[in-house]
């Protein structure tokens, strides 16, 4: 990961001597630790990656880690308890007079006990470096997400033989997230959404004791987290025919999903992109009912970096960013649809990561 190492120290303009990614718990977790170490396994909770210029790495951690540390290339030291932690991180460094610090993934705790080892230091608060660099995927990242996609792929494959009537959300969310794990994920992205009906006009719902009638639209918002990286697409079906406003509402999004795509290159801003689909929707019967967002950055978190497609985005697009696109439509009471899937930003378009067909499924 020396490339990623060097890349941070050259986007910082008051460039610190070292930097310290500190990473805390299961409820406080940095993924900058995963992402300049390249760690797929292992917890590393109060573990620490000191970064060097040269794009050099010691690497502080517990014994419980040490054997998962030593796969990747970096001077592992190792410590038993906190004396021992202090004591490894000064010699890491080295009399730093300034030290890069992520202040948005490191604890209040934390932050006092490098107060308290330092003194005589500045700290220099790095989190939009960070987050500027993670946007430009590299071609490492870019292929564990096309892994995660085509993971999500084969299971929207598989979801028309899991739906059946009077069946619950949370018995097809399960099944789900069986065969996400069954084809070679990790574990799921997220909580997955897998909503029936009315329920599907909740953007953020769930999985609850709903059962499935005939008629009902069924809504799975779902992704794979493979090696650490995330994929997230969301596809619709329906049990039994559609009516005319089922169809409408799901040919109005496809359309304007497709308007995205044609729309999304390099050097096009975020709010752009959005206010395009927004103005497209709102020019026909489903004026105001998307209420969200075109899409979001995607990689070693489900939002990832950053960007956004979104009303107050003014982040230019470029080559190499991931990103969802997931225009919806919702009505209260009767239900949504939402067409989400994974694109790499390219100079001059798109290319799909995510492949399945996006086709309204009816159910029989």
């Amino acid at each position: 990961m020396e490339h990623r190492i060097k890349n941070i120290f050259n986007s910082i303009k008051t460039k610190p001597d070292i930097i310290i990614i500190k990473n805390s718990g299961e409820s406080i977790v940095d993924n900058n630790f995963f992402y300049f170490t390249g760690l797929e396994k292992g917890l590393f909770e109060g573990c620490s990656a000191i970064l060097f210029p040269d794009g050099k790495m010691d690497l502080l951690v517990s014994e419980l880690e040490s054997e998962t540390a030593s796969k990747i290339n970096a001077n592992i030291k190792i410590y038993k308890n906190k004396d021992d932690y202090n004591t490894l991180l000064k010699a890491s460094t080295n009399s730093a007079k300034k030290i890069g610090l992520n202040f948005n993934g490191i604890t209040y705790r934390n932050v006092l006990n490098f107060y308290e080892l330092f003194p005589n230091t500045d700290f220099i608060d790095i989190s939009n470096n960070i987050s500027k660099i993670r946007t430009i995927k590299d071609n490492y990242e870019i292929d564990l997400i096309k892994k995660a996609a085509s993971i999500s792929d084969h299971v929207k494959e598989k979801i028309p033989n899991l739906i059946h009537e009077g069946m619950h959300e949370y018995e097809l969310a399960a099944e789900i997230n069986y065969l996400i794990q069954k084809k070679g994920a990790d574990k799921e992205a997220f909580d997955t959404i897998s909503s029936f009906g009315k329920n599907t006009a909740e953007p953020h719902y769930s999985h609850g004791e709903t059962n499935l009638k005939y008629g009902d639209f069924i809504l799975c918002d779902f992704g794979a987290r493979y090696k650490r990286y995330n994929s997230d697409i969301t596809r619709i079906f329906i049990l039994g025919k559609p009516n005319e406003k089922q169809k409408a509402m799901h040919e109005k999004v496809l359309e304007a999903q497709k308007l995205a795509f044609d729309y999304i290159k390099q050097g096009v801003k975020g709010c752009d992109v959005h206010k395009e689909v927004e103005s497209f929707i709102n020019k026909s019967e489903f004026k105001g009912l998307f209420i969200h967002s075109t899409g979001h950055s995607l990689g070693l978190e489900v939002h990832d970096g950053g960007v956004s497609l979104g009303p107050e985005s003014n982040i230019m697009l470029e080559e190499n960013m991931v990103l969802t696109v997931e225009p919806g439509i919702y009505i209260p009471g009767f239900g949504g649809v939402r067409i989400e899937d994974n694109i790499l930003v390219k100079k001059d378009g798109v290319e799909l990561l995510s492949k399945s067909s996006r086709e309204l499924i009816d159910v029989s």
